[in-house]
């Protein structure tokens, strides 16, 4: 494979360089480019272990030189920035030296029997990529993310994510009535009603719903739910944040499934 053509960059004033800026600066900013900026070596891995193309490649001039070829070749096009360009787009504290812009995949339809965790208003993006990677890791193949919810593209949630994004089908936008078309159970967590997760039969698949860090669940939403479930906190009550509840219920979920599973064999 060919390294692609080679275009060097150096001013601010640029029409790429304004549109990154924008993509890595603004949390929905890809929503209007079609495209999202994916800053540092960890987040560019994931994407191509997950078979996503670049459509561009972006270096800092002192790191392109030493740029691992693959990197490079992975691309349909490479800029080449001055570093102080590459700092001044960089999200980061400490700019990464290179990253790829990706197209924004076209949003997938709903999974009616995909097991899926519902987002609900949930605002925070570090809880939000926190709550994919539990999703990735737990076998949960999809996520409903309804109106109000933090973007789920946004560069601080595909920092907190680590690439769990490139592994999952993402649904966002979503009006609580679209989740009419989910045929599987759908659980909310309380923190006063119902059985305690470690002594509840759970459904698999399912889609738990994890609400909004003050408020919770809305009402429309835990109208339609199948089950309640609340998690012990000997500890004190709701001293628990949404991603580390979420991380609980998914995990209770996975080892059911496999009990179920080796129990079933």
């Amino acid at each position: 494979m060919t390294t692609p053509a080679i275009t060097h960059i150096q001013s601010r004033d640029n029409a790429f360089v304004k549109d990154l800026r924008r993509l890595a600066q603004d949390s929905t900013a890809y929503r209007k480019q079609g495209c999202v900026w994916l800053e540092g070596d960890h987040l560019c891995r994931a994407a191509l272990a997950r078979g996503w193309q670049p459509a561009a490649a972006v270096f800092s001039e002192s790191f392109w030189p030493t740029a691992p070829v693959q990197y490079a070749q992975a691309a349909i096009k490479i800029i080449v920035l001055t570093d102080a360009l590459f700092a001044a787009i960089s999200g980061l504290g400490s700019p990464a030296q290179m990253g790829y812009v990706m197209d924004v995949p076209v949003t997938p339809a709903l999974e009616p029997l995909m097991a899926a965790v519902v987002l609900d208003r949930v605002q925070d993006a570090g809880n939000v990529g926190s709550i994919l990677r539990s999703a990735a890791a737990f076998g949960f193949g999809q996520v409903l993310a309804l109106k109000g919810t933090a973007a789920q593209w946004a560069p601080k949630v595909q920092r907190a994510g680590k690439g769990a994004q490139f592994g999952l089908r993402v649904v966002e936008g979503l009006e609580p009535e679209a989740l009419e078309a989910l045929h599987i159970p759908l659980i909310i967590t309380s923190s006063h009603q119902g059985a305690l997760v470690q002594h509840q039969h759970l459904p698999w698949p399912c889609a738990w719903a994890l609400g909004h860090e003050g408020q919770g669940v809305g009402e429309a939403l835990a109208a339609r739910a199948a089950l309640s479930v609340r998690i012990g906190q000997p500890g004190g009550e709701e001293s628990l944040n949404v991603a580390a509840a979420a991380a609980i219920c998914l995990h209770a979920s996975a080892v059911g499934a496999a009990t179920g599973a080796a129990q079933a064999h």
